[in-house]
């Protein structure tokens, strides 16, 4: 039995927005880290940085010329998610929408499995 590749995504809005960020802060060559850490008000928390160097346990995903790297373990707690930006009236901000989650918080940064 083969066993399914585990991925996220990254919507079109979120590589627009990353190569945006990128080409305004002259950083070609960086990409979109996106980790999970223990804490938050849910128990997991979401963090996203640029990064210029993927280690050994990284896996990258690339849509629209941007490449979003996460690690092993973040990438267990992530898969099958997508990455979005979404702009409201309040702010805009990166957004994960994450079928393992069973709760998240009020501001979306942080959930529990």
């Amino acid at each position: 039995m083969t066993v399914p590749e585990m991925s996220i995504t990254l919507s079109e809005r979120a590589a627009a927005q990353v190569a945006a960020m990128l080409l305004n802060e002259d950083q070609s060559g960086l990409m979109l880290r996106i980790s999970v850490s223990g804490g938050g008000c849910s128990g997991f928390q979401y963090g996203f940085a640029f990064d210029d160097a993927v280690k050994a346990d990284d896996r990258t995903f690339e849509r629209g010329g941007v490449t979003a790297v996460i690690d092993a373990m973040s990438l267990e707690l992530l898969n099958g998610s997508e990455v979005d930006f979404v702009e409201e009236l309040v702010g805009s901000s990166f957004q994960i929408k994450n079928p393992n989650a069973t709760s998240s918080c009020g501001c979306g940064s942080s959930f529990s499995i």
